[in-house]
């Protein structure tokens, strides 16, 4: 056991991180930044530890995402967080799976770099605008501003979380009964008319680089990949939300979905083989 702050905070320091960037390996070397920051540090000269720590964090995630936005510019295809495999505790707080959740995390990534840093520690972890206008190099009523900047921007785009963890998982079940058995009615009726797939292959794996959209298109779609001889399929939890793990020949997908009114409305499915190192290593993400 130990007293020392930065490792009683390390879960919340990664978690705000890796909502600022949606990189794991990212959140994990900013992290370690901020390790190395804090070792030089005068402990006597700081009061509250966990809000000096968290700017610590967030100054060096906002170095790495201006570092990192060019490199998401010339993408190949679509741009998806790397998905992190998370235990039952993330979804029972609701505002934190919520926040971490890939369709959240793929909204988040449309806001400038200090948009995005005032979003998540105010909404996500309640900062006070004074302390995120240290953080940022701005005023609080400048922090203030962006911040409802932000949350406009951000309520126009997020879909409509479903928040009965029944329900959800209700329509993960119909989704693989129906996949297991190439039932394609039974994945029409699990699928809401207007569904969207955006599948990120970045180049290196097989994917769609549009998405896909319309209940029918995403059936024979889902259906395809269904059909070969290897394929499995295995229930999980990503990101605080309730997913799928699909294996075909060897090659991992993993497969978060948004559930509305019963329905799945988005399939959001990760190829890249360079995003997937967390699909076997619980994460630990606290507020």
């Amino acid at each position: 056991m130990t007293d020392d702050p930065f490792v009683t905070h390390r879960s919340l320091l990664f978690t705000v991180a890796y909502e600022m960037l949606g990189s794991a390996a990212d959140a994990e070397d900013v992290v370690q930044e901020t390790w190395l920051r804090w070792a030089d540090v005068d402990r006597a000269e700081v009061h509250d530890p966990r809000a000096f720590l968290v700017r610590i964090v967030t100054r060096q995630a906002l170095n790495r995402l201006r570092s990192v936005s060019r490199r998401r510019e010339e993408y190949v295809g679509e741009w998806l967080p790397e998905p992190l495999l998370t235990s039952p505790d993330v979804a029972e707080d609701i505002e934190l799976a919520e926040s971490v959740s890939i369709a959240m995390l793929t909204v988040l990534e449309t806001l400038g770099p200090v948009e995005r840093a005032v979003f998540v520690l105010h909404e996500v972890f309640e900062t006070p605008y004074q302390e995120i206008a240290e953080v940022v190099g701005k005023t609080p009523a400048a922090v203030r501003q962006i911040a409802h900047r932000a949350r406009e921007h951000v309520a126009a785009r997020r879909p409509r979380m479903q928040v009965d963890r029944a329900q959800q998982q209700a329509a993960v079940e119909k989704l693989m009964a129906a996949l297991s058995t190439g039932d394609i009615q039974g994945l029409m009726e699990v699928i809401a008319p207007d569904v969207v797939v955006i599948a990120d292959g970045g180049g290196i794996a097989t994917a769609a680089r549009k998405p896909i959209v319309g209940v029918e298109r995403v059936a024979a779609f889902l259906a395809r990949a269904a059909q070969f001889p290897d394929f499995a399929i295995i229930p999980t939890c990503f990101n605080g939300m309730p997913g799928v793990r699909i294996d075909v020949g060897g090659e991992a997908t993993a497969v978060s979905l948004v559930v509305e009114d019963g329905l799945i409305t988005r399939v959001y499915a990760i190829r890249n083989p360079h995003k997937l190192g967390w699909l076997d290593k619980e994460a630990k993400l606290r507020r």
